[in-house]
């Protein structure tokens, strides 16, 4: 119904847009009608388009607001076709879809979606720039009817001044003008009439953690936390969350672009789990989102597809050094072991703290580096990263630094001598996962390798037993296709993600993780069907931070120094080197 609905705005703009046919067998009628009647049908047949291509996606999600819209618009845009275009077809398809949304009335129960203000403005630059575009299509396509030869800045002219309601320099024969000012007038109505909507109707906020929920789910990790790596993250706050009935599992999700997306496994009792996950999915069918999960367990992936029958797919694995058997001894660590000597030679030092353990001072230094570091606009990060540094409630986190001292006559650096950064979020009671990595540019390469070894070294100290590192995507595919004796398939996938590893960091993040030898847990992706695949990988690259649809803003500035702790949650979220894809 939606793709109808699309075609048949479509064939309501052009109706209004190309001038009437003479030839047509209805044009006796339209002699006896007013003719402020044909213009403004003129004028409605566009507007009744627009308002069509518009809630055509609302349609095939089976929104319920869509489905009064549309049931609103059909008339209207049948009574314009009939009295301006004089389209017995075009009517007769707009009254076939009218009395088909009448009849299925009760298949279009999906809530809204969750608000946001940034939608008015987005609304208001992208409608504004539309309505001008086709006001100027408007205005030149009755060229043989202007009076003169008007310029093309006169005509521009003419559409904004009609867009505001205002009469043009342009004038034309045959009744025309009514025409051409009906149909800018009331685009220039809708712009404003659809932003002043999306500004004022109630506030529904897009995604959000409240503070009972987040108790709640601090609980749950206190007692489960142990079973996945990914567990701490769910505490982003810009999550909501869902329950089980009994309250021993919940399920953390953001939507985007229309998929409801969760990551890693459900936190709290395995047996609670099933719970959880059927009131997500009851969420997800009322609002008709669709359902997806990014980074699951295996454990988790089994779980997901047998109570919902959705499908999964290996998207990597994730990098897991058990404490004990690591070592900076051996061949297969030399290039580790040379690179670490080298930059302590060069005077570097690290230390590795849990956050309680940091003065305000230096905790207000590190967040300040962390943020002055990131090398993109926006925060980068959703499944494995957690948005926040020094939040009272983090108190459990690790930060491993680096320093050096400012040789004699150099002016020390805006974070005195801190040079990189690393932020470790708990993984239950003796594990930690690597959350985010920040470095100076100006520092000797290495940092990041000089900050982990460091957080292992000293991680027995700390009780850690496991730290978990990046998470490496397609990791088994680049593997298996660099071996002897690979098939022609699997090098020429493993080809592919070599030459998307230029912009996305796929081969570079299994070979760094490859260093510290670690062990792999394959990570899967949960889906409906394979036709979803594209939406759910975007959604996810939004989500991660790879793809941002929100409005820039160039206005945005670096810190140049320090200042005190206030322990902003928004400040920082993702890794330099980025955890998921």
């Amino acid at each position: 119904m939606g793709t109808v609905a699309a075609l048949i705005g479509l064939a309501d703009i052009v109706a209004g847009v190309v001038p009437r046919y003479r030839w047509s067998r209805m044009h006796t009628l339209s002699e006896v009608l007013p003719g402020t009647v044909t213009q403004l049908a003129a004028a409605g047949s566009i507007i009744v388009g627009i308002l069509l291509l518009m809630l055509a996606h609302g349609l095939k999600r089976a929104k319920q607001r869509a489905w009064l819209a549309a049931v609103l618009v059909l008339p209207v845009g049948a009574a314009a076709q009939l009295i301006y275009q004089h389209s017995r077809l075009g009517t007769a398809l707009t009254l076939l879809l009218f009395v088909y949304l009448l009849r299925h009335k009760k298949s279009f129960a999906a809530l809204p979606d969750p608000r946001s203000r940034w939608k008015a403005l987005a609304n208001f630059i992208l409608m504004g720039a539309a309505s001008f575009g086709l006001g100027w299509v408007i205005v030149g396509s009755h060229a043989d009817k202007m009076v003169g030869n008007p310029p093309v800045l006169e005509q521009i002219e003419h559409v904004v001044w009609g867009l505001f309601g205002f009469e043009g320099s342009i004038r034309y024969t045959g009744g025309v003008d009514y025409t051409v000012g009906y149909s800018l007038g009331a685009l220039g109505l809708l712009t404003i009439a659809t932003t002043a909507y999306l500004a004022f109707r109630p506030e529904h906020p897009a995604a959000v953690l409240t503070e009972e929920d987040e108790d709640r789910l601090r609980e749950l990790l206190a007692k489960h936390g142990a079973r996945d790596s990914l567990g701490h993250f769910a505490l982003r706050r810009d999550k909501s969350v869902v329950f089980s009935p009994s309250g021993k599992a919940a399920v953390t999700y953001r939507v985007v672009s229309g998929v409801m997306l969760a990551s890693g496994d459900p936190i709290g009792d395995v047996e609670a789990w099933p719970g959880a996950i059927e009131q997500f999915m009851i969420l997800a069918k009322r609002h008709s989102w669709t359902p997806a999960v990014n980074g699951c367990s295996e454990t988790g992936g089994e779980v997901w597809t047998r109570e919902t029958g959705l499908d999964a797919l290996e998207l990597g694995d994730e990098a897991i050094v058990d404490v004990p058997d690591f070592t900076l001894t051996g061949r297969s660590m030399r290039n580790v072991r040379q690179m670490v000597k080298r930059i302590e030679r060069n005077g570097y030092t690290t230390k590795v703290r849990r956050v309680g353990d940091l003065s305000a001072e230096e905790l207000a230094v590190v967040q300040q580096a962390a943020d002055g570091w990131r090398d993109t606009d926006t925060e980068r990060g959703f499944s494995m990263a957690l948005g926040r540094i020094g939040d009272p409630k983090d108190l459990d986190a690790v930060i491993a630094t680096a320093h050096k001292a400012p040789e004699e006559g150099e002016e020390p650096g805006p974070y005195g001598d801190l040079k990189a950064m690393q932020h470790f979020v708990p993984w239950g009671p003796d594990g930690m996962s690597l959350e985010l990595m920040r470095r100076d540019r100006s520092a000797d390469p290495g940092m990041n390798e000089l900050l982990i070894v460091a957080s292992l070294q000293a991680a027995p100290e700390l009780k850690i037993k496991q730290v978990s590192l990046n998470f490496a995507m397609f990791r088994s595919a680049l593997e298996r296709g660099e071996r002897l004796g690979a098939g022609p398939v699997l090098r020429g996938w493993r080809g592919l993600l070599i030459f998307l590893s230029r912009w996305f960091q796929i081969e570079s993040l299994y070979k760094f993780n490859e260093k510290f030898r670690p062990r792999w847990e394959p990570r899967f992706v949960v889906f409906p069907n394979s036709r979803d695949l594209p939406r759910i990988g975007f959604a996810m690259m939004q989500a991660e931070g790879f793809v941002t649809l929100s409005m820039p803003r160039p206005w945005r500035r670096r810190p140049a120094e320090p200042k005190p702790c206030e322990h902003d949650d928004e400040k920082v979220s993702a890794s330099e080197v980025t955890r998921a894809a």
